[in-house]
Parts: structure tokens; C-alpha cells; sequence
């Protein structure tokens, strides 16, 4: 990508973002925006059936969320790999987000002990690309957030976030907001790293509740902050014993 700098040190809008943005705002008259939007929406559709369709056969999965870019030797990659090892030998499988850092770790933990293995993959300019521990038949391109969402969102039991950066967020607020509003059922959120999600939610707490009352108290309890493994699987565990479920059904 181009980047212009000014004599001040800002930063010009890069080209290719600039001719994307003059090309959003090119009038067109009615015909070209009917045809395009039809085409979108067969794309869309097409997404949504690939999706169901692979995986509705995939069974009880966790989705583990986090960023692309930690590194193998970071203490958070080598956690999730962990994490996705505990939750097949508990009966889970792992979805995540096919690229690297975190997703990588969490299939590569579920590769480890012969779980299955999904990667729900996003076309981007950067970043993103399949890592090597998805399973062949459970490999899904996206070109649109919201459809990949839903297919993480659909086919979880349970949602374990690790640190991250705006995708992460996008996708912990999307599952705790379908909590919130009972779209979905009250599925186990687990957070990993108190030193990375304890500010973000003081400030949920300080700030959204205490200040601005924009959530109930109860809110809070939609998701459990924890530091080891072990305990991160034992919460989806315990969920699911509470209500004399197992991960087989």
C-alpha cells in the first residue's frame, strides 16, 4: 500500500484508499445499482449455504477467538494451544478463525489430539491466510464478516477469548450483545489474561454501567475472566454438567 507523507509527518490517505473512496461516492443511476446489489446478494447467499452446510455436520465445537498477529513463542499462543488440546480431550472441537497467531495455536491444539478442527477464513489485504492445522474439509473462505460471524456464533457450545486486537472485540461484543438480547442461549464467554481484559471491563463497569447505566449489573456476568487453561475448559465443563449436558449430545 502507498503512503504520502507530508512535511508536517502526517500521513496522506494511502491511494488505494483514496480511489476506493471516490468510487463509493461515483453516482449510479438505478440499473447498476440494482444489478450489483442482486449479484451481492446471491454472494451472500451462497456464503450462508456453504456455511450451514459444512458445518452442520461438524457437532459440539468451541470458538476461540484472538489476534493474528502473536507470535509462537508468546505465552498467550502457547495457552490457547493448550486450551484447544484440553477442550477435545473433553469432547470439543475448535473453530476458529483460520489465520495465524491465536487461531493457529487453537487449531493447532485441536490437530494435537486428533479433534476436529475448523478454520472459518476472511479474505483481507493483510494478515490472513489459512494456517496448516485445519482440517481439509473444514476450511471456509469468507468474503463477508457478518456471514463469518454467524457461522462462529451458530455452531459454538461455548466462546473462549484470548487477547486481541478490533476482530477480537467485534466478536466477543457480537456473542455477548445475542446474550444480552436473547437472540442466542447464555453460552459460556471465557476471557484469558486479567492483565489484558481487566482494564476493558473496569471501564464496562466504571464507565457504561456506574455512569451511564447503558447496561444492567447483571450484564457483567455474561462473561468469567481467567489466567490458566485448565480453568478456562473447567468453566465450559461445569456449564454443561449444571444443565446434565455433555459435550455428545
Amino acid at each position: 500500500m502507498t503512503e504520502v507523507r507530508h512535511a508536517d509527518g502526517g500521513v496522506a490517505m494511502a491511494v488505494e484508499d483514496e480511489q476506493r473512496l471516490r468510487k463509493a461516492l461515483v453516482d449510479k443511476d438505478w440499473n447498476e445499482i440494482k444489478i450489483a446489489d442482486s449479484w451481492q446478494i446471491f454472494k451472500v447467499m451462497a456464503e450462508f449455504v456453504e456455511g450451514f452446510e459444512k458445518m452442520s455436520k461438524i457437532g459440539p465445537c468451541v470458538s476461540i477467538f484472538g489476534s493474528a498477529r502473536t507470535k509462537p513463542d508468546n505465552p498467550y499462543y502457547q495457552m490457547a494451544e493448550e486450551i484447544a488440546a484440553k477442550l477435545v480431550r473433553h469432547g470439543y472441537g475448535v473453530i476458529t478463525g483460520g489465520g495465524p497467531g491465536i487461531m493457529e495455536a487453537g487449531n493447532k491444539g485441536a490437530r494435537s489430539e486428533g479433534g476436529k478442527s475448523v478454520g472459518l477464513n476472511i479474505e483481507l489485504p493483510f494478515e490472513q491466510s489459512h494456517n496448516i492445522y485445519i482440517d481439509q474439509d473444514k476450511c471456509i473462505d469468507f468474503d463477508y464478516f457478518f456471514v463469518r460471524k454467524v457461522m462462529f456464533v451458530k455452531y459454538a457450545q461455548a466462546f473462549v477469548g484470548m487477547p486481541g486486537g478490533f476482530g477480537t472485540l467485534d466478536e466477543l461484543f457480537e456473542a455477548m450483545t445475542l446474550i444480552q438480547t436473547k437472540k442466542i442461549s447464555r453460552f459460556p464467554i471465557v476471557l484469558v489474561g486479567s492483565a489484558y481484559w481487566n482494564g476493558l471491563f473496569k471501564w464496562v463497569n466504571d464507565v457504561m454501567l456506574l455512569e451511564e447505566n447503558n447496561i444492567s449489573a447483571e450484564d457483567l456476568n455474561l462473561v468469567q475472566i481467567v489466567d490458566d487453561a485448565s480453568e478456562a475448559v473447567k468453566i465450559i465443563d461445569d456449564f454443561y454438567h449444571k444443565y446434565l449436558l455433555s459435550p455428545n449430545f
